[in-house]
Formats: structure tokens, C-alpha cells, sequence
């Protein structure tokens, strides 16, 4: 029996995520997720295209277009690479993510768009900062014009608004019952 049940294809969007072994850190340091996306260029950027992530202390959430169906492969190396590194820089051995990463496919376009605000509330929603803005770590910089960073092609997304900041009205403008809109595309 096949492990995943969600097939590849190329051309369709996924969100691909993952948590820590036990809900435990996976980052620890800013150098930490500054390497995991790095490793995710080298690894996963020829198989897919970025279109909104956010890393969180114990996870992380990807919205790619798929390019390649050998995106398990890939994935597989950047797990493997960035275990190794935080083992030998922590001090620790062991798994650090809790098993393989978790795909759900996306197969609409209102869905990639309520997903990527999700994804990009994550730290707000978790109390990590009051303002969206503030995380560094996901792609929300890029979508609002703050930063011009190459990784995510959000293009998809911002298509269906006016203007960035139509989106940040949209996101700032997230209410929790909201939440049912994406809770099949959320963690198991």
C-alpha cells in the first residue's frame, strides 16, 4: 500500500508541510531558518515553484506549483540535509521532523488564496508577533512590496486582487470562523 496518498502532479498546487518529532522545535536559531530555505533552493526549487511559505519555530507551511513529479525525492533530501545539520550544530541525534512531510492538494484558486493567508497568519495566530509584517520568516514581506526576495513567485495569488494592498486588507481582514474555509488543507 502506497505511503501517500496524495498523487503528484505537475502543474497543480500542493501545500506541503511539516511539524517537529513530538511538536518540538525545529528551529532554534535565525542562521536555522535562513538554512532551511537555502537547502529548500537547492534541493526542491527545480521541482517546484514557491508560491507562499511561512516557518514557524516547530513547522513549516509551502504552497508550490508543482514543475516535477519527483517533488518526494526532493523533499527527501531537504529533510535528510537539514537534519544532519541541526544534529551536528545542536549537539543532538535523532529525527528532527515527525516523519514524512504532509502534502494536500490544492485544486482551487479560492483555496490557494485563503491558504496563503493562512499560512501567513500563522505567527499572529500563534502570538509570536502582533503584526504580520513582523515575522521575517515567511513570504508576506514579498506579497505587501517590504521586501524583494527571489524565493516565492506569489503571482497566482496577488492576480486575484487589485493591488498588494488589497491583499494586506484581505489578510488583516481574516475573522477565525474564516478558519473552515482551509481546515481540510490544515495539520492532521
Amino acid at each position: 500500500m502506497p505511503r501517500r496518498t496524495v498523487q503528484f502532479c505537475p502543474g497543480e498546487y500542493y501545500h506541503l508541510y511539516n511539524r517537529g518529532n513530538n511538536r518540538e522545535r525545529v528551529f532554534f536559531t535565525r542562521e536555522n531558518y535562513l538554512f532551511f530555505l537555502r537547502q529548500w533552493r537547492e534541493y526542491v526549487s527545480r521541482v517546484s515553484d514557491v508560491v507562499a511559505y511561512c516557518l514557524m519555530p516547530t513547522h513549516y507551511h509551502v504552497l508550490i506549483l508543482l514543475k516535477d513529479k519527483d517533488l518526494s525525492h526532493c523533499m527527501q533530501l531537504l529533510a535528510i540535509s537539514y537534519t544532519k545539520a541541526i544534529n551536528k550544530s545542536c549537539q543532538r541525534v535523532g529525527v528532527v521532523f515527525q516523519g514524512a512531510f504532509k502534502a494536500k492538494h490544492i485544486d482551487r484558486n479560492e483555496y490557494l488564496v485563503h491558504l496563503s493567508r493562512y499560512v501567513h497568519l500563522n505567527p499572529v495566530l500563534a502570538g509570536l508577533v502582533k503584526q504580520v509584517e513582523e515575522w521575517e520568516f515567511s513570504s508576506y514581506r514579498e506579497y505587501v512590496g517590504l521586501r524583494a526576495g527571489s524565493l516565492p513567485v506569489p503571482g497566482i495569488v496577488l492576480s486575484q486582487f487589485a493591488s498588494p494592498d488589497a491583499y494586506r486588507a484581505f489578510v488583516a481582514a481574516y475573522s477565525p470562523e474564516e478558519r473552515k474555509v482551509v481546515e481540510e488543507f490544515a495539520f492532521d
